[in-house]
């Protein structure tokens, strides 16, 4: 296994709200993902999702508060908790969640990603 540069694997891809795995450890995917709007609101009943912020400003709002994450900022959203992740601008982020997670909870929606490509 070989570094990962970061600014390389996001130079890879511009699709939006769409997570690439760029790596795995402990039952773990590490990804990347450009994010431009709002998403949908969803949960994970029984996994963590961690959001760190590279570029830009997400906001991920929760049904009864707002978290504003900076670059360099991160947010762990525990299992359960319903969010809706909103990136008014393009944002880069990565992602730290268990490797069956589903891109939108139990939600099914056209944003819905059933397999996520590896870069």
């Amino acid at each position: 296994m070989s570094a990962i540069n970061l600014k390389e694997k996001l130079s890879l891809f511009n699709d939006q709200w769409t997570p690439k795995i760029i790596g795995e450890l402990n039952g773990q995917h590490v990804k990347l993902a450009k994010l431009q709007g709002e998403f949908v609101w969803h949960d994970h009943i029984n996994e963590d999702e961690l959001f760190y912020v590279i570029k830009g400003q997400l906001i991920i709002e929760l049904r009864d508060n707002t978290i504003t994450l900076n670059e360099g900022d991160l947010y762990i959203v525990p299992r359960g908790v319903e969010h809706k992740p909103i990136a008014h601008e393009e944002v880069h982020i990565m992602l730290f969640e268990p490797a069956v997670i589903k891109h939108t909870g139990d939600v099914q929606h056209e944003i819905t990603k059933e397999k996520l490509d590896w870069i």
